[in-house]
């Protein structure tokens, strides 16, 4: 994936994740069913996010960005901070 590529996955994962919480209060799904769905949205966030430091620190460097590749989610999720 091309940085606007990525930067286009996660707007449109930010805009499932406003459109879940709207459809929360709402009372279109339960608080469960949201909370589900958002777990897995920050972990693709996550990864997202993770993949375009990857790529900005290659071109950074002088390295083809396009050798960065997605982590796994566990990897992502368990970073030192």
């Amino acid at each position: 994936m091309k940085d606007d590529e990525i930067l286009k996955r996660i707007r449109d994962l930010v805009d499932e994740e406003h459109s879940l919480r709207e459809r929360l209060v709402a009372g279109e799904l339960t608080s469960e069913e949201e909370h589900n769905r958002i777990a897995s949205l920050e972990e693709q966030l996550d990864r997202c996010w993770d993949l375009l430091r990857q790529r900005r620190a290659r071109r950074d460097v002088g390295e083809d960005p396009d050798f960065a590749s997605p982590r796994p989610a566990d990897e992502v999720e368990n970073y030192m901070q």
